[in-house]
């Protein structure tokens, strides 16, 4: 496994400059190409080496043969000016990591992207695969003729020849190419060339207009509030490609979504919608902060992403159409950090990353979710035009460099006045979580970690804001004037990351009241609180259930609604382990009256479908398409209703990458003893394995009700995975020992079983993932005692 540590990377960049890479791909479809680059680079007298995984055909650096050792080109250099010429045959992917190669199932055509990140460049083309050795890149692809190819700059193209101008300085992990049959539509908006492109059979999908419509948005807030233009040029390409192993990634001028995730098929609610502009204005943010302002070294990455976490959501609230943006953050994405914080595996916001290898497991809700929320608390105390007025003169000072969290700092410092070293200490620097609550006249959180937040006063019946009273908590006690009110909610607004209980008086209020709280945001946090006192076991899971059912016909919002559904379903079937609560869930779901044709109605009957006893009739207004075709055939292979012949004539009726996800899950998810044993053979040997089917397949397995089936497979578990993480790529590794972890079984021999998974010696990131399961599982075997 190639691992570079952050001492080599401080050593190399004190040696090195980078100036600039030529690189020249062949690419035809093949699982191979050949990859030509030359690399212009200045140095002080010493031994380094450039990274390339791949075959080496020729090296020279300054005409002195290379040898490839591992992935490393090994050079003693004399000080001055190096010309490295590398010449290579790689091998294409079907993991999503260097270029990944896709055959598209409904009509056979080849498609390639390259996923640069993390330090899979050198898959692609020999380079110093590290983020602070910025340079310019020049690409050439040679391609058929009849396709498509995109790249971080715009080309010119001869025959099958795309010369493409030059980049600005990026880092290697945001070089990309697109090249395959790509269908795309392109646009002009204040002076940028828009491009959004996806495989010619999802051109139907496409839905080019909205979003441009969006992005259009998107880039009039960010280029305001960052105070500058959109740094990368006259080209602003969007391109969704197959079997994706992330969400989206921030390529500069050519960003990369899933179109899994992001290119609709079938019916998509309003909270899918609203989801992509999020991920849409996200990535968009990286171009300044992130891609024009690069981490020196992985440790800061959570920066990066906090920020655009944090920008995904303020863009789309304050810019676009959709509303509800801050309390689906507030249920979804914060519970996502919540949890993270609250697992043995939890880490400081800002912590040390020492090599590239453990970056990846710091990509979790604390990075993202916490990080966000930390940043949001730091502009609520700063004041908002503080906070970006801090941001612009960072840009400006670093534009096109590397920096450390520090100079973040130091620009807010200048900026507000405010000397920042004790806040960053306390919030970067530190873990866990604070819990607040209102008592005896006073704010109080099991901590002193500082906030600046707000206690509402609601009363009334719908519940309505009376008063807001604003707090600066600096310890684990701060006196408040507060008058009796129906509910009192602690955090109001969600200015900081905080868990919240609720007092006696408030709970009363909101076992039936829930409903009418008038607004969105306070509910979410009420949700929210609820959640976390199930899941920190102060709350019987049964409650939560009887909230649900009482209250969440109140909420209009799909997204917010399908997560309370599913933390319903986890507390009644996992936690609670009762089929009594789940089926009090699936009453609700099928006498829940929505408007026809509405997403609620989707949203109700899709979570009636995960619990239904057999076949459920679709309710009149609802549209049968792709979707809910394959998840109605989904339940009923759960439940052993459906053969295989069955699942596969339905696949072969319309052979789409979608329906080959759901037919993947379908085969995995029947209670056959055969398909379950093939299905793992397939999962936990060394056979070519893609992204999408790892994920189906891996999701499929392990199904509730199935335990007599399922429950030799825990220590072929034990016994097994530990393999994976030799044989596979470790983004890979991670998803399958993350999926295949025996979590329906809510049984204490589990526990017994995977204690050896976390002993010393294990990979770091099989630990971390067997640690993380294993807290839930106790958190469950808690719950029902």
């Amino acid at each position: 496994m190639r691992t570079l540590t952050q001492a080599e990377a401080v050593t190399r960049a004190a040696l090195l400059r980078v100036t600039a890479y030529d690189v020249h791909l062949e690419l035809s479809g093949a699982t191979d190409f050949r990859s030509t680059t030359t690399v212009r680079f200045s140095s002080g007298a010493g031994a380094t080496f450039l990274e390339l995984d791949a075959e080496l055909v020729s090296g020279e650096v300054d005409g002195t043969p290379l040898t490839l050792r591992g992935n490393r080109l090994e050079m003693t250099l004399t000080a001055g000016e190096h010309v490295a010429t590398v010449v290579a045959r790689c091998a294409t992917t079907t993991s999503g990591e260097g270029l990944h190669r896709s055959v598209d199932p409904a009509d056979g055509a080849v498609y390639l992207y390259a996923q640069a990140f993390l330090d899979d460049a050198q898959r692609v083309f020999a380079c110093f695969d590290q983020p602070d050795l910025k340079a310019t890149f020049a690409l050439t692809v040679d391609a058929p003729e009849a396709w498509v190819v995109r790249s971080n700059t715009v080309a010119t193209v001869t025959g099958g020849r795309h010369v493409f101008t030059p980049t600005e300085r990026i880092s290697t992990y945001l070089w990309t190419v697109a090249a395959g049959p790509w269908h795309g539509r392109m646009t002009v908006h204040d002076g940028i060339e828009l491009g959004v492109w996806c495989r010619a059979s999802l051109a139907d999908h496409l839905e080019a207009d909205e979003l441009f419509h969006i992005t259009r948005q998107c880039l009039d807030l960010q280029q305001q509030v960052f105070g500058r233009r959109y740094p990368f040029g006259a080209s602003y390409d969007q391109v969704f490609v197959p079997d994706f192993n992330a969400g989206a990634m921030e390529n500069p001028g050519m960003v990369t979504f899933s179109d899994e995730l992001f290119l609709f098929r079938s019916r998509a609610t309003l909270g899918r919608r609203r989801l992509r502009a999020q991920v849409i204005a996200h990535e968009m943010a990286h171009m300044w902060f992130g891609d024009l302002v690069t981490m020196r070294w992985w440790d800061d990455l959570w920066l990066n992403e906090a920020f655009a976490e944090l920008m995904g959501v303020h863009t789309v609230d304050r810019a676009t159409d959709y509303e509800g943006a801050w309390a689906d953050f507030s249920l979804g994405r914060k519970a996502w950090g919540y949890r993270a914080d609250s697992l043995p595996t939890t880490h400081p916001i800002a912590g040390d990353v020492t090599d590239n290898r453990a970056a990846l497991l710091n990509f979790d809700g604390i990075s993202y979710a916490k990080g966000a929320s930390a940043l949001r608390q730091l502009s609520a105390w700063l004041g908002e035009d503080v906070f970006f007025a801090g941001v612009r003169r960072y840009l400006d000072r670093h534009a096109w460099g590397n920096t450390e969290l520090a100079d973040l700092l130091t620009a807010l410092t200048e900026v507000s006045g405010r000397d920042l070293s004790a806040w960053s200490q306390s919030w970067l620097r530190t873990t866990g979580t604070s819990t607040i609550r209102v008592l005896d006249g006073a704010v109080l959180q099991d901590g002193d970690r500082p906030h600046h937040l707000a206690v509402g006063l609601y009363d009334g019946h719908p519940l309505v804001r009376r008063e807001q009273v604003l707090v600066d908590l600096a310890g684990p006690r701060t006196p408040v004037d507060l008058a009796p009110a129906d509910l009192v909610l602690p955090n109001d607004g969600d200015l900081t990351f905080a868990k919240v209980r609720l007092d006696p008086h408030s709970l009363a209020t909101l076992r039936t009241g829930l409903r009418t709280l008038a607004d969105p945001l306070a509910r979410a946090l009420v949700w929210g609180s609820l959640w976390d006192s199930v899941r920190d076991g102060e709350l019987a899971p049964g409650a939560l259930v009887s909230a649900v059912i009482l209250n969440v016909d109140g909420e209009d919002d799909p997204d917010l609604v399908t997560t309370l559904l599913a933390q319903a379903r986890t507390a009644a079937v996992r936690l609670a382990g009762s089929p009594a609560l789940e089926a009090d869930l699936h009453a609700h779901h099928v006498a829940s009256v929505q408007p026809p044709g509405s997403d609620l109605q989707l949203v109700l009957f899709r979570a009636a479908l995960a619990t239904a006893p057999g076949a459920l009739a679709v309710p009149a207004g609802l549209v049968v398409d792709e979707d809910l075709r394959w998840q109605q055939l989904r339940r009923l292979a759960v439940l052993g209703l459906v053969d295989a012949d069955r699942l596969q004539a339905e696949h072969a009726a319309a052979p789409t990458s979608t329906s080959d996800n759901h037919l993947s899950y379908a085969l995995a998810a029947r209670p056959d003893p055969i398909a379950k044993a093939a299905v793992w053979d397939e999962l936990l040997g060394d056979g070519p394995l893609s992204n999408a089917r790892a994920r189906s397949l891996s999701a499929g397995f392990w199904q509730p009700d199935q335990d007599e089936l399922l429950r030799p497979y825990v220590a072929r578990y034990a016994d097994q995975v530990p393999g994976l993480w030799e044989r596979r790529t470790p983004q890979l590794a991670m998803t399958l020992t993350r999926l295949l972890f025996p979590a329906t079984l809510v049984e204490p021999a589990v526990l017994e079983l995977t204690a050896t998974l976390v002993a010393d010696g294990r990979p770091a990131g099989l630990r971390r993932v067997v640690l993380e399961a294993r807290d839930d599982l106790t958190r469950a075997l808690a719950a029902r005692h």
